[in-house]
């Protein structure tokens, strides 16, 4: 039998807590992700939300921040499965 850690499936809100704040429970349970402590989920909706706040408020000169091959990159270094419900 394979060992699983325990899931947690992460709200919108919850998502932008695990990115944004390091030291709310959803940031905790992030880090611990990357630990390989917990495995996580989220909705690719969920995803959406998190580059329309980015791409909204991450600007400089009134561009944004991040090209999309960054937001990419930065979509596939979080230790998060994307799974639509």
């Amino acid at each position: 039998m394979d060992w699983r850690p325990s899931g947690y499936m992460l709200s919108t809100k919850d998502l932008v807590h695990a990115i944004f704040d390091g030291n709310s429970d959803a940031g905790k349970l992030l880090v611990k992700a990357t630990m390989g402590e917990v495995e996580l989920f989220a909705s690719p909706k969920s995803w959406n939300a998190i580059l329309w706040l980015i791409t909204s408020t991450l600007k400089v000169d009134g561009a944004s921040v991040y090209s999309g091959k960054k937001l990419g990159e930065l979509k596939s270094s979080l230790p998060i499965v994307w799974r639509a419900d």
